[in-house]
């Protein structure tokens, strides 16, 4: 319980930001009683994750004491293995980057050759940022995998990691505690931070680079399905004779929007993109559509309209509220689509945040 109630104090104070928060309306906002929070408050103070700033007038009594949160003191590292590069941010504990890392990597060469590349650029990255005292890793990669038990599946295209444990791997190499989730998973988390800016209650986060996948976020709360299973978008079918995919089966959405990018359709692969969004709306009645990954950060506004045009079409055709005003091309979506913030490092903040969120209710 103690652990909990500083959980929620720390939470409040991180979303108050530079504002900060008294300790009475920490008391009020937390249930807590005043002297509770004085004591929480005063350990947090003694740990260097909160600090006194300045006095706010009171509409009676003594002016009160603002607090607010020590962003340096304490840092968490964000690791996205990509099949082909690794981004590594370096989080304070608002989510902002202290330092990048970019680098390339084959995900396909297996573990050796992964958790050394891993090894040397979080390495470095804390080395350029100067040190500073660290949480824990969080690291995102391709699924399927088993969040609960840090262990990879049979990765599409890279069956040699079926079963390996990769989550205590890596702890082992960097000295760190270590989170293992799905990209999608850890994108789709930092993403929820901030519902008034990127998607409401309940979004889907699309994400297409070297493959398609998806993360949830339902009712508030990211949503992993009871095996992680949760989000494996690209693998659903939408052409039976269509083309293989690298799963095994033929016409995913994965292998028909690889294969129109790849001869430069990329029209028909956001049509794609946007008939598979429809299934994910008419399944899960979700709020909004966010959209990531290198193809569609390399051309935003295509992939945008084209989703948004097909998500508009579906609306006006199912009779949605809203699917005749504002906001598509050619007339509104019902269901907004817009790209994710944080562009190439989307992933590698919400691997962060899988740490940071230990921290903070």
């Amino acid at each position: 319980m103690r652990g909990h109630n500083t959980a929620l104090v720390l939470g409040l104070l991180r979303t108050a930001g530079e504002a900060g928060a008294s300790r009475l309306e920490l008391a009020e906002r937390t249930g807590l009683t005043p002297q509770a929070v004085s004591k929480i408050t005063a350990r947090l103070r003694a740990d260097g994750l909160v600090a006194e700033a300045g006095r706010r007038a009171s509409t009676g009594g003594k002016p009160r004491t603002v607090l607010r949160l020590v962003p340096g003191a304490r840092h968490a590292v964000g690791v996205h293995l990509d099949r082909d590069e690794i981004i590594c941010v370096l989080a304070d504990l608002t989510g902002r980057p202290a330092a990048v890392r970019r680098a390339p990597l084959d995900f396909g060469a297996g573990a050796g050759s992964v958790l050394a590349t891993a090894a040397r650029q979080v390495a470095a990255l804390r080395q350029a940022a100067g040190g500073p005292p660290v949480l824990g890793a969080g690291v995102a990669c391709p699924g399927p995998l088993d969040h609960a038990t840090g262990v990879l599946r049979q990765v599409t295209g890279a069956p040699q990691w079926d079963g390996f444990p990769l989550r205590d791997a890596l702890a082992d190499r960097l000295g760190l505690p270590v989170v293992l989730d799905k990209d999608t998973n850890a994108a789709a988390l930092g993403l929820s931070r901030a519902p008034e800016d990127d998607g409401g209650a309940s979004f889907a986060y699309l994400h297409l680079g070297t493959g398609l996948g998806a993360g949830l976020v339902l009712d508030g709360g990211l949503y992993r399905g009871p095996h992680t299973g949760a989000g494996e978008f690209g693998h659903q079918v939408v052409q039976l004779d269509g083309p293989r995919c690298g799963c095994g089966r033929r016409g995913c959405v994965e292998a028909l929007c690889l294969a129109a990018v790849a001869r430069g359709d990329l029209p028909a692969a956001a049509r794609v993109l946007g008939v598979a969004a429809a299934n994910l709306v008419e399944l899960l009645d979700i709020d909004r559509v966010l959209l990531g990954g290198r193809t569609v950060l390399a051309h935003p506004e295509v992939f945008r309209d084209g989703v948004a045009r097909v998500l508009a079409d579906h609306a006006a055709l199912r009779g949605r509220p809203g699917a005749a005003a504002g906001g598509g091309p050619g007339g509104a979506s019902a269901i907004p689509v817009a790209p994710a913030r944080g562009g190439p490092r989307t992933v590698a903040d919400g691997a962060a945040e899988l740490v940071l969120k230990g921290l903070f209710r």
